[in-house]
This record gives structure tokens, C-alpha cells and sequence, in this order.
């Protein structure tokens, strides 16, 4: 499993989702370009002590991400999407896509996900902050597919 963000515009909430990748054991795709200046030693910064350099793969766009998921499933996290989080089945080799912060996903991207699926909110509620989102949809699929990371000995 992977979390995959398309096209980051605040570095606050790419620092976060790195520190969750790291704390769940979940590589981390960034498929550029962002809305920000993104070097090797920004995301070493952004990610504090928690993220490496190894645990980030950056794609320079959309076809390039394309390509290196071969034929592992998207499943994009979208407002505009018609299954429910929790009716969704998830595997253990799923991408999972968050959109932009400020835009989402295009339509090109939106279309070519292989399932689309929303956080359910309460009414009248529009969206939840990107990297929450990443932490409710990684949380719910680590544990559909027995991967949530297990209590170290105390």
C-alpha cells in the first residue's frame, strides 16, 4: 500500500503526510509539479525526524506516476466520488490519491482512477483537511487489509 498526494500546494500538510507515512510504514508518491519549491532537503525538513529521503518518491507528473504504478489499483479520495469510505473494499497493494488542496484532481485524473471513494461528513460539511483525510482513508485500509502496524513489546 502507498499514499500517493497529486500535486501538494501547502508544504505544511506534505510535511504531515510524510511524518504519517513514516509513523504507519507507508511509502509516500509526491506527483509533481507542486505549489511550492520541493527539494530532497525540503522534504527532509518538512518531514522532520520521522521521514527519509527513501520513503518519498517524487514522479515529475501525472504520466509519470501512471507508469510507475503499472498495474496496482488508484483509488482516489474525492468529494466527488459515490462510494462511502467504509463500503469500499481496499487491497494491500492499493494507491491511494489525494487531490490538491486548493483543486483537487482534474477530470483526466478523476476519470482514470480505478475506484473513487468519500469520507462521509456530517451535513452541510464540504471537505476535511487534505492529510486528515489521507490519516481517516490509510487508517481504514491498513486495517480492511490486517496491516495497521502492531503494539511493539512493552
Amino acid at each position: 500500500m502507498l499514499l500517493a498526494l497529486f500535486q501538494p500546494d501547502i508544504p505544511q500538510n506534505l510535511g504531515a503526510a510524510l511524518r504519517l507515512g513514516a509513523c504507519m510504514g507507508v511509502p509516500v508518491h509526491v506527483v509533481e509539479p507542486c505549489g511550492f519549491p520541493l527539494s530532497d532537503k525540503a522534504i527532509r525538513r518538512a518531514a522532520m525526524d520521522y521521514g527519509e529521503p527513501a520513503d518519498v518518491v517524487r514522479h515529475a507528473g501525472w504520466a509519470d506516476f501512471r507508469a510507475a504504478a503499472g498495474s496496482r489499483r488508484i483509488v482516489l479520495f474525492s468529494t466527488r466520488a459515490a462510494s462511502p469510505l467504509h463500503d469500499f473494499a481496499f487491497r494491500s497493494n492499493d494507491i491511494l490519491l489525494f487531490g490538491r488542496e486548493s483543486l483537487g484532481v482534474p477530470d483526466e485524473v478523476h476519470d482514470a482512477a480505478d475506484a473513487r471513494v468519500f469520507i462521509p461528513l456530517a451535513p452541510g460539511r464540504r471537505s476535511l483537511n487534505v492529510t486528515v483525510s489521507a490519516a481517516i482513508g490509510l487508517s481504514e485500509a491498513l486495517r480492511q487489509t490486517g496491516r495497521f502496524p502492531a503494539l511493539a513489546p512493552k
